[in-house]
């Protein structure tokens, strides 16, 4: 996945992940919505040619669980990044989609566990669909 734009806060203590910063599909918040949104076979071999390295202790290692956690991000339609692919970071993902409803981006939060938890992520899952929808429509209606 690659960071197209960002909106940076102004808290002194936060993550700088700047545009053009590529990231795994394996541990984001991002990539995970990604790969959740694709049909199964496709899901099913991309997850299969995923080298799964490990970036933290919480990093998926294996074909299976991820799996297993995309399947969980369907039915959500949000994914979360739960240190793993930063110690002391998590994150959060919704899919933005075209007029077909297939995967064109993702809109995510992310920050240092010192300021936010998974709880706060998820209470802003709202906000964010509501956003995606909103650049989808944007981007998409004519």
């Amino acid at each position: 996945m690659r960071y197209l734009d960002r909106v940076e806060t102004d808290w002194a203590f936060r993550i700088q992940l700047p545009i053009g910063t590529n990231v795994p599909f394996h541990c984001t918040a991002s990539g995970k919505c990604f790969i959740a949104s694709l049909p199964p076979i496709q899901r099913q071999n991309l997850v299969q040619s995923l080298s799964f390295e490990r970036m933290t202790d919480q990093t998926h290692l294996s074909a299976e669980t991820l799996l297993n956690e995309l399947a969980e991000v369907r039915k959500l339609k949000f994914s979360l990044d739960r240190e793993e692919f930063l110690d002391g970071m998590i994150a959060l993902a919704v899919p933005v989609t075209d007029a077909n409803g297939r995967f064109v981006a993702a809109i995510a939060m992310h920050g240092p566990t010192q300021r936010l938890s998974i709880d706060l992520l998820v209470s802003q899952v709202d906000l964010l669909q509501t956003a995606a929808k909103k650049l989808s429509k944007a981007l998409f209606s004519g």
